[in-house]
């Protein structure tokens, strides 16, 4: 090889893998639900599905997310006993479901549905 002819590496092209929120128009209903108990979340996220179902619309999940887990440590006794603590400990468990494409009968028959207290839902449009 001569001066001239010297191999010259030119970048690879990196593959840009990017998640779109919005692909061809889709419209995606991120549904966030949490609750104390498993039991009741799963009955609610049940209940979430079953009315999306009804309605033909598409559905990604339920994804279980990480259970958010604090603790809490206390005195037993006030003054005397000092060494001697509790622990506590406050669960909190999570799903994830996505609806691609709703329609306006599944978004609203989903405001309308009525789900057991100690439940919380967060919702947003994609």
């Amino acid at each position: 090889m001569t001066t001239t002819e010297t191999k010259i590496k030119k970048p690879a092209k990196k593959l840009s893998v990017k998640k779109e929120k919005k692909e061809d128009g889709k419209v995606i209903l991120r549904i966030r639900v949490r609750a104390y108990e498993s039991k009741v979340l799963d009955a609610s996220v049940k209940q979430i599905i079953d009315t999306a179902m009804r309605y033909d619309a598409t559905i990604v999940g339920p994804v279980p997310l990480p259970t958010e887990i604090k603790k809490y440590t206390v005195n037993r006794a006030s003054f005397i006993y000092k060494n001697t603590r509790e622990q506590f400990e406050i669960r909190v468990h999570k799903r994830l479901i996505d609806i691609i494409n709703p329609n306006a009968k599944t978004i609203e028959s989903l405001t309308n549905l009525s789900l057991p207290s100690g439940v919380d839902i967060d919702v947003k449009m994609l």
